[in-house]
């Protein structure tokens, strides 16, 4: 027997938990567009499996903006103060199995030379609830880096539509148990997530490619669309990139982690004015060697699960499945 909940009693369930000082994250539609955001009114949130996001909940975790410790300077002495520890509950819910799937990705990172009591208080105090996918498109490519439209990685719970108002509830983790527990009603009813999307090139092939091709022209001649924007690292849910700046006055300020981005020209320029990655080609080229040869190299995971967030959302249709079908056309023409 499957476990069911009704929209109105996954709404009920959430309120519950707010009244109780938990903090709500949902995605509210804005004009045509989705975003995951703080929500009040959960008659706001866009609970289903068919809206598409213009961001991640990564921004959760991990803020485009946070501040470290604060500072003011008293005669020749400079009084610090951390930030407060991170106490709230939060529940997310109406997460992409592509966009929860990150979590697991970025722990190692945020745990690996220095303890990121930030992130990792958000992880420990944050219950996610993902929706299988009922559709996919053109940019999708979960599938290539072991991802499905019904994922489990990062989710405590994974929500299945049945079209009639309800959900089967699959519970993964202590904390979707305790979400759910005396929620649900049991139900012959099973619910099951859409076709996964159609791939037509392989991970490693493209990966060993990259290894042995640093210099190769490929790279300009992929990147000649690329504006560097940089809007697709900003949605991206694996994307981390930051820079950590002082702002204020000579008196008082704090320093603060800002999200920033490999596919920016500035991000490599030298106080000198030289720029290692003077190039978009070079840039890109960084970014997937990133994603593909030096994360998993390291930790053992792609740094990409196949959401297609940067190509659906970039201004000339770029991004890495873009990129990643090209250098797959490079590495089958090399073995030529």
């Amino acid at each position: 027997m499957s476990q069911i909940i009704t929209l109105d009693q996954l709404k009920k369930t959430l309120a519950e938990k707010q009244a109780q000082g938990v903090d709500i994250i949902a995605p509210v539609l804005r004009g045509e567009l989705a975003f995951f955001q703080h929500v009040d009114d959960l008659e706001k949130a866009a609970l289903t499996p068919r809206v598409r996001f213009q961001n991640s909940i990564k921004e959760f975790f991990f803020p485009r903006h946070e501040t470290i410790f604060s500072f003011v300077r008293q005669g020749s002495d400079v009084q610090l103060t951390d930030a407060p520890e991170f106490e709230r509950q939060q529940i997310v819910v109406g997460a992409r199995p592509c966009d929860a799937a990150s979590l697991p990705i970025l722990d190692p990172l945020f745990a690996w030379d220095y303890q990121d009591r930030f992130f990792q208080q958000r992880r420990a105090n944050t219950t996610v609830v993902s929706f299988a996918c009922k559709e996919t498109d053109g940019h999708c490519f979960c599938t290539a880096v072991g991802g499905a439209p019904d994922g489990t990685a990062g989710a405590d719970a994974i929500l299945f539509e049945l079209g009639d108002g309800s959900f089967e509830v699959r519970c993964l983790t202590d904390k979707g148990k305790a979400l759910f527990a005396g929620k649900t009603s049991e139900s012959d009813k099973t619910g099951a997530a859409c076709e996964p999307p159609k791939i037509d090139f392989e991970i490693k092939p493209i990966a060993d490619w990259i290894r042995n091709n640093f210099s190769s022209p490929v790279w300009e001649e992929v990147s000649l669309r690329c504006v560097g924007c940089g809007a697709c690292a900003f949605v991206c849910p694996t994307c981390h990139c930051f820079d950590i700046v002082d702002e204020g006055s000579y008196s008082k300020g704090k320093r603060v982690k800002n999200w920033d981005s490999c596919q920016t020209a500035l991000f490599t320029l030298h106080a000198s004015g030289h720029n290692p990655r003077g190039t978009q080609g070079k840039r890109q080229r960084q970014r997937m060697m990133h994603k593909f040869v030096i994360y998993p190299d390291k930790f053992d995971f792609n740094l990409c699960t196949g959401c297609g967030a940067c190509s659906r959302s970039c201004g000339v249709m770029f991004g890495v499945r873009p990129c990643l079908e090209a250098l797959a056309q490079a590495a089958s023409s090399s073995e030529n």
